[in-house]
Parts: C-alpha cells; sequence; structure tokens
C-alpha cells in the first residue's frame, strides 16, 4: 500500500489532547526511518463511528478521559470496564454498574453522542463474545479498540519470589486481554478503515525494579501491536501503541502507596 511503509508508531510520554483524535482519524499516519512522523491530513470528525475503550469504568482514570475525547469528536463511545460482583466491595480493580451508567449518560449530555456502559472481563471469552454481541446491536459495527484496561496484580515484588498466580492474571489482563479484544473486533472493522489502540507504557522499553509482570507484559504489548499492524495494513486498520509515564490515577496512587510501605518510605518519597 502506497504511503503506508511502516504501519506502527510508539508514542512515549504523556498523552496530549489530540493524540486519539489523531490516531482514530481516517487518513493513516506514516513513521519515517528517522523516527519522526510525517502526518497527512487527519480527519478529527468521527461523527458516524463507533469507538470501544476498555478499562473505562472509573471517572479519574485513563480509559474514561479517552471516552471523553473521542465523543467531543463525534463517535458514538463504549465505555468497558469490569464490573464488581456480589460481595466484592470496593475493590480498586473493580467498576461500578450505576457509576458507569451514570458516565454514559454525561457523556452523551455532554458531547450528543451515544454512549454505552458494558460489563467486560477481558480475561473470559463468554464476557468478550457476549459485549460484542450488545455492542453490533447497538452500534452495529467498530470503527476503534482501544485497549486501555490493565493491572500490575502481585507488585511490588523481585521476579524471584514474585506470586505465580498475579504474574500470570497480570500477563492475562494486559497481554491476552489486548489480544482477546482485537480479534474480537476486527470482524466488526471490516470492509472500512480502522484503528486499534493499545496502552502500553514507558515501562515497557524500560525496566522498573520490583514491577516485572507489568513490564514484561507491555514490552509485549508493543511488540503484539507491530505484528497486528503488519497483518492488518492490508485490510485498512492500523494499531498504535503508546507508551505514556507515570500519570496519576487512583490505580496509579495505589500501587505507589504499596511500594511506598515496601520500602518503608511516604508517599512522596516514592
Amino acid at each position: 500500500m502506497s504511503g503506508f511503509k511502516r504501519p506502527y508508531s510508539i508514542t512515549s510520554g504523556q498523552p496530549c489532547p489530540k493524540c486519539f483524535s489523531r490516531l482514530c482519524g481516517v487518513q493513516f499516519m506514516e513513521s519515517g526511518a528517522s523516527g519522526k512522523g510525517r502526518t497527512e491530513t487527519m480527519d478529527y470528525n468521527l461523527e458516524g463511528k463507533t469507538a470501544i475503550v476498555t478499562g473505562a469504568g472509573k471517572r479519574t482514570g485513563i480509559g474514561f478521559a479517552i471516552v471523553e475525547k473521542l465523543a467531543a469528536c463525534g463517535a458514538a463511545t463504549v465505555i468497558a470496564d469490569l464490573v464488581a460482583p456480589p460481595g466484592a466491595g470496593g475493590a480498586i480493580t473493580f467498576a461500578d454498574a450505576d457509576a458507569m451508567n451514570q458516565m454514559a449518560a454525561d457523556v452523551e449530555r455532554a458531547h450528543g453522542a451515544p454512549c454505552l456502559a458494558v460489563d467486560l472481563d477481558i480475561t473470559s471469552a463468554d464476557s468478550i463474545a457476549a459485549a460484542m454481541a450488545l455492542i453490533k446491536d447497538k452500534f452495529k459495527r467498530v470503527d476503534i479498540l482501544v485497549n486501555n484496561a490493565g493491572t500490575a496484580a502481585g507488585a511490588p515484588n523481585p521476579v524471584v519470589s514474585y506470586n505465580e498466580d498475579a504474574w500470570l492474571k497480570t500477563m492475562d489482563v494486559n497481554l491476552h486481554g489486548t489480544f482477546r479484544m482485537t480479534r474480537a473486533a476486527v470482524p466488526l472493522m471490516a470492509g472500512r478503515p480502522g484503528s486499534i489502540i493499545n496502552m502500553a507504557s514507558r515501562a515497557g522499553k524500560a525496566p522498573v525494579a520490583m514491577n516485572g509482570a507489568y513490564c514484561v507484559s507491555k514490552a509485549a504489548v508493543i511488540m503484539l501491536t507491530r505484528i497486528t499492524a503488519l497483518e492488518l495494513a492490508p485490510l485498512k486498520i492500523r494499531a498504535n501503541a503508546l507508551c505514556p509515564g507515570l500519570i496519576m490515577t487512583d490505580l496509579q496512587q495505589h500501587r505507589i502507596t504499596m511500594e511506598a510501605a515496601v520500602f518503608n518510605e511516604t508517599f512522596e518519597q516514592r
């Protein structure tokens, strides 16, 4: 395909205000050998397009910020996250169903674009199939998939004493969940340009002690993105990985608090 020499782009640093609308624009982004991207004319009008954002069920999280940006550009959006099962309490890894529905209503009111809240467990093929059926029934199509859901189960711990179940859980959410969602969404993108955006991390490019599972999983997401981009380029479906640095979400604050306790430091010292 002309103008598509390297069909992936890996961006480091904090997400900029135009980042997601650029990645989701209908035109392609070309990355030259120098690493500096040459951007063709981008279409920030996403009206008529449907975007799924996983891990978007917390109002203070990265996922919901992405939903709001996409909705502001006119896209119909899906707030997808794992709803707390009965008896789970207020665990930080779960979203609240009522809160998600209110967030969807707020998005529709603020931006005038449809928004659907969906309970989604990206470690479960059955859950993904049920969620995709709901999305297909309401929107008929998927144009944009943002694989944002993630975890750092078991951290902080050194590799030699990392709990195996926690290590595998991190891999299952961060890597295998991205794989599962990509596989499920592509059939609903077929026949028109699409965009897959995987949330990797700087930790996938540089090691962070005591966070081995997270670092390894995000490094694997970067490679998965490159392979996906190469394979889906003929279908005009792009795949990009974002590698943000530290963004102070509730989950990030929880992680730092745990690390501070392990190292006998204050939150500010970490």
